[in-house]
Order: C-alpha cells, then sequence, then structure tokens
C-alpha cells in the first residue's frame, strides 16, 4: 500500500532507505549540509524528519515543524528534544538494532589494541623505531570483561569476549536476560563490584541526568591499576579530567574512547597520553550498520504512516 507526504533527509544516510521511502510513495527531499536556520524555517513543510546525529532537532525545530515523526538513523536519541516531541505529539523513532554488531566488533578491536599497543608500535614503526622491547602486551585470554549495560550491543560483545575465552562480569539497571547469563556464564553484579574485578571494562549505556560521570574519581579509584577502559556510548558518561588524573598517575593501565564529553575533543591532555586510544566516534560507520539502519527507519516510518505501528 502506499502512503503520502514529504520526508526531509537532514543528515548523510545510505541511499537504499531514501529508495524504500520514494518507493512507498513518499517525496524525500536529501539535504544532508541543511544548517540549524534553515531547519527551523522548513520543518512546517515536512511530515517527517529524518536525521542522524549532526543535525540537532531542537525545540525550535519542534515548534516550527507540522512533522508526525521524528527519526533518527542511529542508536541513541541525543540530538532531538525529546519531550518537546511527546507534548507536540510527534512520535520519535531510532534503530538501535541495526548499529549493535558494528560497535560490539569496534570494542573488541579498541581492547586488543590497548592489550598490544598497536597504535604505537604501528606509529613508531612508521618513524623507523624498533620498539620491540617496550611493547610488553597483555592476553585477553583468561581476563575478566566488565560490561556495564548488558543490551543489545553489550550482549553482542559477551559473545565475541567468550569466543576469546574472557571471563564475563556484568551490570545493568535493567534486568539482564536469563538466557545470555546462561548461555555465557556471566556473573551479574553491582557496579562496584564489577569495577573492583574487571581487567577490561566496556560502558554501553545511554546519556541520561544519572548516568553523566557515572566513571568519575571515586569509581576509577575503585578499578585495578592493571585495567583497561573503552567506551563506545555516550562521552557524558566519563569524567575526562577524573580519567587524565588517574591514567597519568598510573592508577589505570590505559583507555579507548570512541566518545567524548564535547566532539571533537577538547581535552588535548587527555587524549595526548600514550595510553590512550581515540577514535573518531565510528562505533556505527560500517557501510552494513549504515545500510541496515537506513533500511530498518525507511520500514519504520512507511509503516507508521500506514497506520500499522
Amino acid at each position: 500500500m502506499q502512503v503520502s507526504g514529504r520526508v526531509l533527509v537532514c543528515d548523510s544516510i545510505d541511499q537504499a532507505g531514501i529508495d524504500s521511502l520514494k518507493r512507498a510513495g513518499l517525496v524525500v527531499d536529501y539535504k544532508p549540509e541543511i544548517k540549524p536556520a534553515e531547519l527551523v524555517a522548513a520543518a512546517r513543510d515536512y511530515d517527517v524528519i529524518i536525521v542522524r546525529s549532526r543535525t540537532k532537532v531542537t525545540k525550535e525545530v519542534i515548534d516550527a515543524s507540522s512533522a508526525k515523526i521524528i527519526a533518527r538513523v542511529g542508536v541513541g536519541l541525543d540530538n532531538v528534544d525529546v519531550k518537546a516531541a511527546e507534548a507536540k505529539k510527534i512520535r520519535v523513532i531510532n534503530a538501535p538494532e541495526a548499529a549493535s554488531i558494528a560497535v560490539a566488533e569496534l570494542a573488541i578491536g579498541l581492547m586488543i589494541a590497548l592489550a598490544r599497543s598497536i597504535p604505537r608500535a604501528d606509529s613508531e614503526n612508521k618513524k623507523g623505531n624498533w620498539i620491540k622491547k617496550d611493547l610488553m602486551g597483555t592476553q585477553l585470554s583468561g581476563k575478566y570483561l566488565g560490561i556495564v549495560g548488558v543490551g543489545n550491543i553489550g550482549r553482542n560483545i559477551g559473545r565475541m569476549a567468550k569466543a576469546l575465552r574472557m571471563n564475563l562480569i556484568g551490570y545493568d539497571t535493567y534486568p539482564i536476560s536469563r538466557e545470555f547469563v546462561s548461555e555465557t556464564g556471566m556473573v551479574v553484579t553491582d557496579l562496584n563490584t564489577l569495577l573492583e574485578s574487571s581487567d577490561f571494562i566496556t560502558c554501553h549505556v545511554p546519556s541520561t541526568p544519572e548516568t553523566k560521570h557515572m566513571f568519575n574519581a571515586d569509581r576509577f579509584a575503585r578499578m585495578k591499576p592493571t585495567a583497561y577502559l573503552v567506551n563506545t556510548s555516550r562521552g557524558e558518561i566519563i569524567d575526562e579530567n577524573a580519567l587524565y588524573e588517574a591514567l597519568k598517575a598510573n592508577r589505570l593501565a590505559g583507555a579507548a574512547l570512541d566518545v567524548f564529553e564535547v566532539e571533537p575533543p577538547t581535552n588535548k591532555l587527555l587524549v595526548g597520553l600514550q595510553n590512550v586510544i581515540c577514535t573518531p566516534h565510528i562505533g556505527a560507520q560500517t557501510r552494513e550498520a549504515q545500510e541496515l539502519a537506513s533500511i530498518v527507519i525507511a520500514e519504520k516510518v512507511i509503516q507508521m504512516l500506514r497506520g500499522v505501528i
């Protein structure tokens, strides 16, 4: 069944989703470089607004909008004023399932990179410096991996880590799947016990007032001095100044950060540390994840306009 309406795509998304929207009968305007003022002016002309992470759907945009649906081609909704949208009865959707494998693979890759100092080894080798004796690493096999937030991404990481023969410790404010716990042998515990027991810790929680700076000086003090921290979720969950102090004082072995409190990162002291690996928010940045997210969002939009969901 064909649907009618106008869709504004504000960020770069995979063509597969755009094609799906057009096949369903929707008129799609693709403006991946649209500026905030332009979006406010244009918002009243569209039934659906689709964004990724660049575009901020603020209260000003929502107040000016006639949209029925605001869709984020990605995991979080940090860049959408959800409360303002709900007040206008605008439905807000995202595609959290699409990026779970891509983010999980990056987290595992960052753990291996930390454990074996791969970025430093590559950089020094290219400079002509043979620093083999300085690069004594550690194995993941047999180590304890603490997973903070055991949702789709956390569970995928857990399964990959089990294949690497790691032991799993999990913490979540929501009940963790009993089937997953049985499948992987995960030990479910409180956050402090996880911090004290883990050799590697990977974070997968949303940015909320409750999770802001949940990793702070007190929490870092509980971690092993040989532990590594990986964050591919949201930058706000880590107090970057406290992390810098802990790493500089060798109270932690290292950290790998794909997300930051301010992006691009402004904390040059932290990102400049030798035992910190930084990537530019590329967790979901694979061809497969972006294509799937685009298709998932397109299908959700179409089904909503049909009244199916």
